[in-house]
């Protein structure tokens, strides 16, 4: 991973809060836009936590170095069926399948915790993140 994000020992910061965090301080450094579309209203497993900010890390990383990026949107949902994560961008995109270190990183991620994990691009028209975890019971 590029870029290392963890989660600090404070169990008054919740994920929500982690990410806005991120986020404000990556869209302040990189001069990239990011729209926030959703983000957990209720607290999330430790270790859904650690993924997701890992792999959010990865996924901006990618858009600062190969994107050409304006816009980063995110979102992030904890339900009933699990946590879904979507990271998209208007950038470049790209064809054929998305490869190298950082992907197949971001997809172990999510399979280390039972989750699957796409990355689709479409040339000119930028590329989605889009990782799933299911509810542990």
């Amino acid at each position: 991973m590029s870029e290392e994000v963890r989660v600090r020992d404070d169990r008054s910061r919740t994920l929500a809060q982690a990410l806005e965090e991120h986020l404000t301080e990556w869209s302040e450094r990189t001069g990239i836009a990011v729209e926030i579309w959703a983000l957990p209203g209720r607290d999330v497993p430790a270790a859904f936590g650690e993924v997701v900010l890992a792999v959010l890390a990865e996924a901006l990383s990618n858009v600062e170095r190969h994107s050409r990026a304006r816009v980063v949107s995110v979102a992030v949902t904890h339900g009933h069926g699990g946590l879904r994560m979507t990271v998209s961008d208007d950038g470049v995109g790209f064809f054929g399948e998305a490869r190298g270190r950082g992907v197949t990183a971001m997809r172990a991620h999510f399979h280390r915790l039972g989750g699957s994990l796409g990355v689709n691009g479409s040339p000119g028209e930028g590329t989605t993140v889009t990782g799933v975890l299911p509810r542990r019971g």
